[in-house]
C-alpha cells in the first residue's frame, strides 16, 4: 500500500495508515443535488500536440483525446425536472451507469450484479504516481492519469501548480440510497482538499473562507489552475467542479478505459 504525503494537510481530514484519504462529507451524505449541466463538457478544442507515453512494455503510444461519457455524468441522473418521463430516463441512466462501472471496475455489494464482475473494485486497485504524488487507483484508470500527467509536464501548465496530496480509491460507499461514488470503484481523485473548495457540499465544507466570498468565481475559490482542469479533460476525466457540488478538487474518469490508447502511427 502507498502512503499519501502528510506534510502540510489541514485538519479538516484524515490520513489513514492505508494511504486512503478519508473526508469529511461533501455532499454524499445529503439528498442528491440537481446539476447545473446535462451534459459532459466536450475535450477542450484548443488541445496541445498530440501526447504520447512509453507503456509498461516499452512500446510508444499515443494517448487519445476524448469527452467523458454523458450516462456516467452524475448531473443527468438527476434532472430538475418532475416530469415522470425524464426522471425515469434519467434513473434508467443511472441504473446503465452502475451495470457499466460493475463490468468495467468492479462489483460492489449491493450495486449492480456479480454476474457482470465477479471481484470487488478493491481486487484491482493498484499504487501509482502523479506529479510526484503516491495514489492508489483501479488500475484502468493509471493509464489515463499517465497522459494527464505527461500532458502537464509538455507545457506550462505542469508549472502552474504542484500540489502535495491526493486521494484515490476508498473502501466506503459515502453515498447514501440509490447513488454510488466513483470513489469506491477507483476511477475518482481528489487533489488537495484543504486548498480545493466544495462549496455546494455539506457542512463543514460551505464554512470555508473562499466559499463564504459569494462573489467570486469557482476558480478564486480553489488552488488548482483552470489549465489543470481543461487538461483533465482532454483525457476523459470529468471535474465535479461543473456539478452543483462544485466540488473543485475532484476528478472521475468517465472515458471508456479501453479507447485510452491508440498506436502513434493511426493517430491523426
Amino acid at each position: 500500500m502507498y502512503a499519501v504525503r502528510r506534510s502540510l494537510l489541514a485538519a479538516s481530514f484524515v490520513v489513514l495508515a492505508s494511504g486512503v484519504v478519508v473526508l469529511p462529507a461533501r455532499g454524499d451524505d445529503a439528498p442528491a443535488p440537481v446539476a447545473k449541466e446535462s451534459i459532459a463538457p466536450a475535450a477542450s478544442a484548443a488541445s496541445a500536440e498530440k501526447i504520447s507515453i512509453a507503456t509498461p512494455d516499452g512500446k510508444i503510444m499515443a494517448c487519445r483525446e476524448q469527452s467523458p461519457q454523458p450516462f456516467l455524468v452524475r448531473g443527468n441522473w438527476f434532472p430538475k425536472t418532475n416530469d415522470p418521463e425524464k426522471v425515469k430516463a434519467a434513473r434508467k441512466l443511472l441504473d446503465d451507469s452502475i451495470k457499466y462501472r460493475t463490468e468495467k471496475y468492479g462489483y460492489f455489494e449491493g450495486f449492480g450484479s456479480p454476474k457482470l464482475n465477479p471481484h470487488p473494485p478493491r481486487h484491482y486497485a493498484k499504487s501509482t504516481t502523479f506529479m510526484g504524488m503516491t495514489v492508489q487507483v483501479h488500475e484502468r484508470i493509471i493509464t489515463p492519469l499517465k497522459c494527464v500527467e505527461a500532458a502537464l509536464k509538455s507545457g506550462p501548465a505542469g508549472n502552474e501548480y504542484k500540489p502535495r496530496a491526493m486521494g484515490g480509491i476508498r473502501f466506503k460507499n459515502t453515498y447514501r440510497g440509490v447513488e454510488i461514488s466513483n470513489h469506491v470503484y477507483g476511477i475518482a481523485i481528489d487533489i488537495e482538499p484543504d486548498r480545493n473548495t466544495c462549496c455546494g457540499c455539506v457542512a463543514p465544507w460551505p464554512d470555508h473562507p473562499l466559499c463564504k466570498a459569494n462573489k467570486k468565481t469557482i476558480w478564486e475559490r480553489m488552488a488548482m489552475p483552470k489549465s489543470w482542469v481543461d487538461t483533465f479533460e482532454r483525457f476523459g476525466f470529468y471535474w465535479l467542479g461543473h456539478d452543483v457540488l462544485q466540488d473543485t478538487m475532484h476528478f472521475e474518469f468517465l472515458g471508456d478505459p479501453d479507447k485510452v490508447l491508440e498506436d502513434v502511427a493511426t493517430a491523426p
